[in-house]
C-alpha cells in the first residue's frame, strides 16, 4: 500500500463531499459507469462474496419506472438524476464462490440450504459494496444521492422478475451535483464521543 492521500483527495472523498439530490444537467457516460464498477469490485467483502448487483437506470423510461416505486419526496430526485442506480444483493451469491473464492473448495457448500444466513451475508456485504460505490463515484468527480425511500418489493418485482434471487438494498442517484441546492452540512460528532480505545 502506498502513502497517505493528499488533503485535496481526502476532501474530495470525505470532508468536502456532500450528498447531492439535485444535479447540474451534465451527463454521466457509460465509461464512467463501468469505471465505478471496476473500482468498487476491488474492495473487500467477506470470502470475496461480491453479492452486489446493480441496475443503472439511465434512460427516461427506466428512471420513470423506478420513480413510480419511490416515495413522493424522492420521485423527482430519481427522474432528474443523470443516472439512478439500484444497488441490489444476490442471495444466491454462493453459487459463484467456486469461481470467486477458490482457496476454499467447500465455500459454496457452507451456504447451501441456508437462505437466512445467505440473506444476512448478502445484505451486509452489498451494503459494504454500496459504500464503495459512493467512494468510487466521488473519486471520479461525481456526486451521489443514496436513498432508501422506495418500495423494495415493487422494485424487485419490476426490475428483477427474471432474477428472483436479486433483492434491492438501496437506490442512488449519480451525477454532477448542483452545489447551489446543497443544504448546510449537518453535525458530525468528535472522536471522543462515540469511540473507545481499550
Amino acid at each position: 500500500m502506498s502513502g497517505v492521500l493528499d488533503p485535496a483527495a481526502l476532501d474530495q472523498l470525505f470532508r468536502e463531499a456532500r450528498t447531492c439530490q439535485w444535479f447540474d444537467g451534465r451527463e454521466v457516460s457509460d465509461e464512467q459507469i463501468a469505471t465505478i464498477w471496476d473500482l468498487m469490485k476491488m474492495a473487500p467483502t467477506s470470502m470475496n462474496q461480491l453479492p452486489a448487483r446493480i441496475v443503472w437506470c439511465k434512460s427516461a423510461e427506466a428512471k420513470e419506472r423506478l420513480a413510480g416505486h419511490a416515495a413522493e419526496g424522492n420521485k423527482d430526485k430519481v427522474r432528474n438524476a443523470p443516472v439512478c442506480a439500484i444497488i441490489a444483493m444476490d442471495t444466491d451469491f454462493h453459487e459463484y464462490l467456486p469461481e470467486f473464492f477458490p482457496p476454499s473448495p467447500d465455500a459454496k457448500a457452507m451456504f447451501d440450504g441456508k437462505e437466512e444466513m445467505r440473506r444476512t451475508q448478502a445484505f451486509r456485504n452489498s451494503s459494504l459494496q454500496g459504500g464503495y460505490f459512493i467512494m468510487a463515484a466521488r473519486a471520479l468527480g461525481l456526486d451521489c444521492g443514496p436513498m432508501s425511500g422506495f418500495d423494495n418489493a415493487a422494485v424487485d418485482a419490476d426490475f428483477f422478475a427474471d432474477t428472483p434471487s436479486w433483492k434491492s438494498n438501496f437506490i442512488c442517484s449519480v451525477g454532477y451535483g448542483d452545489r447551489s441546492k446543497v443544504h448546510p452540512r449537518l453535525p458530525r460528532p468528535d472522536f471522543a464521543r462515540f469511540n473507545r480505545l481499550i
